[in-house]
Order: C-alpha cells, then sequence, then structure tokens
C-alpha cells in the first residue's frame, strides 16, 4: 500500500508541474499589471515589434495626408520619423504606458465572454509624437494629422473561447499548484518503502512534466499565431508571446534539469549502498569440517 501510494503522490506531482507553473504564470503574470508591462518593456527594443509598430502608425498618418505627387516623398519622410522616433527613449516611455492600457484588455479577454475584448496595444500616443516631430520639421499638412486609435491586435477574442474557462481556474489556483507539486513529491519519498527508488520516480516525473509544460508552451504558440488577423506581422506577435511565456520555458528548462539530476543523482548513489549491502547480505564460508 505505501508503495502504491508512493507511485500516486509520482504522478500528481508531474501533473502538478505544468498545472502549477501556469497557474503561478497567469496569477504572478499575467493577472500583476506592473509585473506585465516589465515583461513587455523589453520589446520596444525588438526589432520585429519595431518594424510592426512603423508600418501600422506610418499608414495610419498617411491615410490621411493627401499632398499629390508627393505622396510618396511624405510617405518616405514619415516612415523615416517613425523609425527614428521608434529608437528614442520617448518611445518607450509610450511603449510602456500603452501596454499598461494593454494589461486591461488581456484581462477582459481572458475573462469576459463574446466578441470585442481583442488583445490590442494602442499606438496613438506614438502618433502624436511622430506628428509633433513632422510639424517641428515642417513637413506640410502635418498639424492636419488626426490623432487616432491606431491597434496592435495580439489575439483575436474570438479565439480565446476554450482559453477562458481555463485562465479562471488557474487564476484562483495561483502559486498552490507549485507547492502542492513540491508536497506530493516530498509526501512520496517519504511513504515509500524504497527511498532511493521514490527519488528516482519522483526525478523522473518531474522532468516528464516539464517536458509536457514545454510542449503546451508550443503548443499556444501556434494557437496564437493562427488566431491573428490577416494583416498582422506573425513574427512580432511571436516576439510578443515569446516574451510573455519566457517564465513558463524558463520553469520548464529549470524542473527538467532538476528531475533529471535528482533521478541520477539518485540513481548513482544507491548503486555503491546497493553493492555493499548485497556482498553483506551473501553467505560467509563458516569453518573447515574437522577430520
Amino acid at each position: 500500500m505505501r508503495s502504491f501510494l508512493s507511485v500516486v503522490l509520482i504522478v500528481l506531482a508531474a501533473v502538478l508541474v505544468p498545472l502549477g507553473a501556469i497557474a503561478a504564470w497567469v496569477k504572478t503574470e499575467i493577472g500583476d499589471s506592473d509585473r506585465y508591462v516589465a515583461t513587455m518593456a523589453p520589446l520596444a527594443r525588438d526589432e520585429a515589434v519595431r518594424g510592426e509598430v512603423i508600418t501600422k502608425v506610418t499608414d495610419a498618418i498617411m491615410k490621411d495626408i493627401d499632398v499629390g505627387p508627393l505622396q510618396d516623398s511624405v510617405a518616405a519622410l514619415t516612415g523615416g520619423a517613425v523609425r527614428s522616433f521608434t529608437a528614442t527613449s520617448a518611445f518607450q516611455g509610450v511603449w510602456n504606458t500603452a501596454n499598461r492600457a494593454a494589461h486591461a484588455s488581456v484581462v477582459s479577454a481572458l475573462t469576459k465572454n463574446g466578441g470585442g475584448n481583442d488583445v490590442r496595444i494602442d499606438l496613438a500616443p506614438a502618433i502624436e509624437q511622430v506628428k509633433r516631430q513632422l510639424v517641428a520639421q515642417g513637413v506640410p499638412f502635418a498639424n492636419r494629422i488626426p490623432v487616432e486609435h491606431t491597434d496592435l491586435t495580439v489575439v483575436e477574442s474570438t479565439k480565446l473561447g476554450p482559453v477562458r474557462t481555463a485562465f479562471r481556474l488557474l487564476r484562483r489556483i495561483g502559486i498552490w499548484g507549485a507547492v502542492g507539486c513540491l508536497v506530493a513529491a516530498a509526501g512520496a519519498v517519504l511513504v515509500a518503502v524504497r527511498r532511493r527508488r521514490a527519488l528516482v520516480g519522483v526525478g523522473l516525473g518531474l522532468a516528464v512534466g516539464a517536458v509536457v509544460l514545454r510542449v503546451l508552451v508550443a503548443i499556444g504558440r501556434k494557437f496564437t499565431l493562427d488566431g491573428l488577423p490577416t494583416d498582422s506581422d506573425p513574427s512580432a506577435a511571436g516576439a510578443v508571446y515569446d516574451a510573455l511565456t519566457d517564465f513558463l520555458s524558463t520553469a520548464a528548462w529549470v524542473v527538467l534539469g532538476i528531475g533529471l539530476a535528482l533521478a541520477l543523482g539518485a540513481w548513482l548513489t544507491g548503486r555503491p549502498w546497493q553493492r555493499g549491502r548485497r556482498a553483506a547480505e551473501a553467505p560467509r564460508p563458516g569453518p573447515a569440517p574437522a577430520e
């Protein structure tokens, strides 16, 4: 019975690796506005993301400018101004502010049913900054550029139906899934009859759970990119997804390393001990019979 209970706890620990990691990620990374902004901040320097912002902002500005034969020249000048702006510290501030506002749409898209809650980043503040720069450069009609909402869509809300129920549950679980994984792993060793074998089993179970977590991250990436609008750049959306799930990817590799090290260590340390026990239990030759 103790051996059976140990196996059950090992399986439970393996299941709780991906569940606990994702639940902790939902609670601490996605559910917290400050951590979300800090996670997204480095993307302001990502070339794919900058390229998508440059395209969106330039197109939004040029659709309201008509300068006849000078259209192409003004478009090139505008694109250069936008590109120049995305390389400044001011763009970093605009990006952080936009993502703080976008965090509300992330939570809304993952908790509310129905459409209309796409995950979007509003680029209107960037248009405002570029407009000021173009006006200062004397670009014709730059002062007439309207500052309108221009969204960078990360994922459409209609694609998130199956995810919402799981998100709500995981948000409630929070860090307790990870705590449960550790308790199950420790319990599996404590109740086992042969604790060395239980340690090997726990290590392998953690490794399997880590592999499952990594596979789930990969599946989620494909699911997210498949749900993008046709006019969105998948490389930019992929960069956003990778940044948001970096916690999960790192956790998967760390747990995989710990699990394999634990299993290998328990197996290696048990070999000399096992040989010593067998030698001790071997029958000893008795005294030679007297003639």
